[in-house]
């Protein structure tokens, strides 16, 4: 793929932070293209930077060298076609607003909208994510994956060309897990959408993505930039069976394994 012809691109991202106790690095040198229509999956050791990156690719904060470009625009605050779904959807929910009250914030917040295309928009993406029949529920009375489409409805509502999502289905268990799953692939598909997508598993990332960005431990660079070439559609038992799957897995668990030898040769 051509970089210049990429929608999304970071080139030669650096972060640091200052405290009492000196500078931490926590990225250095990060270059990743991100195709339209792609869905790219970040993994790497805990504490590897990688919520990090995904905050600097959606313009929330800013690095400390390097550039963030979307289309032909550096990105220096959250560009309006680029929406992030955080981890924490509890928090990111307003409790006292119906799904469709939260569904529609987004929407009432974006400029002039007829309230009728607003209301049309809201019922279509509430019907996207098949939460059908709980448009005048409140968070509370709601599972955390029901909460969770929620939040995804809400960031579709605003027709994003790009979709930054922070481990957004780690705090659910694993049968809700695999729905969702099911759910954000459909969504990718049927919407054309471009996915940027942060998980701490790696049989997640391989059975979500078409590339795979594997980060070091702390600083945070790139240690494998892996094209994921799986036949579709996807089957959640049928396609983690498949050889080819099993060996993506391997050669990024085998990178997830010696990050950790090394950090424990080190003793840390």
């Amino acid at each position: 793929m051509d970089p210049a012809l990429s929608l999304l691109r970071v080139r030669g991202v650096r972060k640091s932070y200052s405290s009492q106790n000196g500078e931490t690095v926590a990225l250095t040198g990060v270059n990743i293209y991100v195709e339209r229509g792609g869905f790219v999956s970040i993994i790497g050791p805990s504490g590897c930077g990688k919520s990090t990156l995904l905050q600097i690719m959606a313009g929330l904060v800013a690095p400390s060298s390097g550039t963030v470009w979307f289309g032909n625009c550096p990105v220096e605050s959250p560009p309006p076609d680029l929406v992030y779904v955080f981890q924490q959807y509890t928090r990111s929910l307003f409790p006292w607003k119906t799904v469709s009250e939260n569904v529609a914030f987004g929407l009432e917040n974006r400029g002039k909208l007829p309230r009728a295309e607003i209301a049309a928009r809201t019922r279509e993406m509430i019907g996207l994510v098949k939460l059908d029949g709980f448009e005048r529920h409140y968070p509370w009375q709601l599972s955390g994956g029901m909460q969770q489409r929620v939040a995804i409805a809400r960031a579709l509502a605003c027709r994003p060309a790009v979709l930054l999502m922070d481990e957004p289905f780690s705090a659910v268990d694993a049968l809700t897990r695999v729905g969702l799953q099911e759910l954000v692939r459909s969504l990718w598909r049927e919407l054309g959408l471009t996915i940027v997508f942060v998980t701490h598993d790696v049989d997640e990332g391989v059975y979500m993505s078409t590339r795979i960005v594997a980060l070091t431990r702390a600083p945070g660079t790139i240690a494998i930039d892996l094209a994921i070439d799986l036949p579709s559609p996807r089957r959640q038992i049928a396609t983690r069976e498949l050889p080819r799957y099993l060996e993506y897995r391997a050669a990024l668990l085998a990178q997830l394994f010696a990050e950790e030898k090394i950090a424990a040769d080190a003793g840390t």
